[in-house]
């Protein structure tokens, strides 16, 4: 299988990068940027031959492509692949509209090409573990959930709204939403949020807290905030605390690592030894495009999770609460 890689704007591009070209069953066959720097020394660290024009990429027999560019970039390059005919992983957030995400869906459902959202958290085998404890049962009636998506600041064009839709909310909230909806199967109907810039000068929202009331009655909050400072071991954290009417279940994604206190660089390092959820994603995206079937995380599943973190921002805005209405 031929695959593509759209842009190494997004820092995942080089994790993607490297399990295809580690995967047995696939040729990283070709690679685009708009910074040619970063396409060349791309396509020398993973193979593949650089394209300076992106039509020119699409144009060759590549079965799918895999898209990293800045957020706002997303339906063009999604839209021009799918016209094209590859299947297409697309990183997330799907992009800084929910019109750029619809318009995205539309392409890709009438070009039948599959379109797939980058969440790999849902391949950590803790996270599919706890998924599978709550819809058992054994907690019970999921009464409550608090979430987190602490990370470190990441500077670049992530801080630049025109370019990347928002600050940290927009970075983070997507992640442990679409975990919730994956658990529990269930939609958000109500969204309050308080957003700041309290720990870098920028022009984005650096933290915050979002409230929500999903259509069952559950209630949710995230803290989505870059509050993990340089020094910090990893780049941040994925937790969730549920309480059921049975029980309550505490998980860290990312707890299954050791410490490494490394003199050399003159810092101490988290290095995880669990399964790696990006190899996982991407294994997934591959066997999808062999079956022609229909993705593990859809095109809606990231439109969804977009609806959410656009409404937190109006919620921030107008000091309301604010309520999705789906068609």
């Amino acid at each position: 299988m031929k695959i593509g890689m759209i842009s190494f704007a997004h820092m995942h591009a080089y994790s993607y990068a490297a399990h295809l070209h580690a995967h047995p069953d696939v040729e990283l066959a070709a690679i685009w940027d708009d910074d040619p720097a970063r396409g060349t020394a791309a396509a020398e660290q993973f193979g593949g031959t650089f394209y300076e024009d992106l039509a020119d990429l699409l144009a060759t027999d590549l079965d799918a492509v895999v898209v990293c560019s800045e957020n706002n970039k997303h339906r063009a390059h999604v839209v021009q692949a799918a016209q094209a005919g590859k299947h297409i992983l697309c990183e997330k957030p799907i992009a800084t509209t929910v019109a750029d995400a619809e318009a995205m869906l539309a392409a890709c459902k009438d070009a039948g090409v599959i379109l797939q959202i980058a969440y790999p958290v849902r391949f950590a085998p803790v996270v599919q573990r706890v998924r599978d404890i709550v819809q058992s049962g054994q907690l019970g009636e999921i009464l409550a959930i608090k979430g987190t998506n602490h990370g470190q600041m990441p500077g670049g064009w992530f801080i630049e709204e025109e370019l990347s839709g928002g600050g940290s909310a927009t970075d983070h909230i997507v992640h442990v939403m679409d975990l919730i909806r994956w658990m529990l199967q269930d939609e958000v109907k109500n969204v309050y949020a308080e957003l700041d810039t309290r720990f870098y000068d920028i022009a984005v929202e650096d933290c915050g807290m979002v409230s929500l009331e999903l259509e069952s009655g559950v209630i949710v909050t995230i803290d989505p905030s870059w509050s993990r400072p340089k020094t910090f071991p990893t780049w941040g954290d994925v937790t969730m605390e549920i309480v059921g009417t049975k029980g309550t279940l505490s998980v860290d994604a990312f707890k299954q690592a050791l410490h490494y206190y490394n003199d050399r660089e003159g810092k101490t390092q988290s290095l995880p030894w669990a399964e790696d959820m990006d190899k996982r994603l991407i294994g997934d995206f591959v066997q999808c495009v062999k079956q022609e079937g229909e993705p593990s995380i859809t095109g809606e599943d990231g439109l969804r999770t977009l609806e959410v973190v656009k409404a937190a921002y109006e919620s921030s805005r107008t000091k309301q609460v604010v309520t999705l209405n789906r068609s």
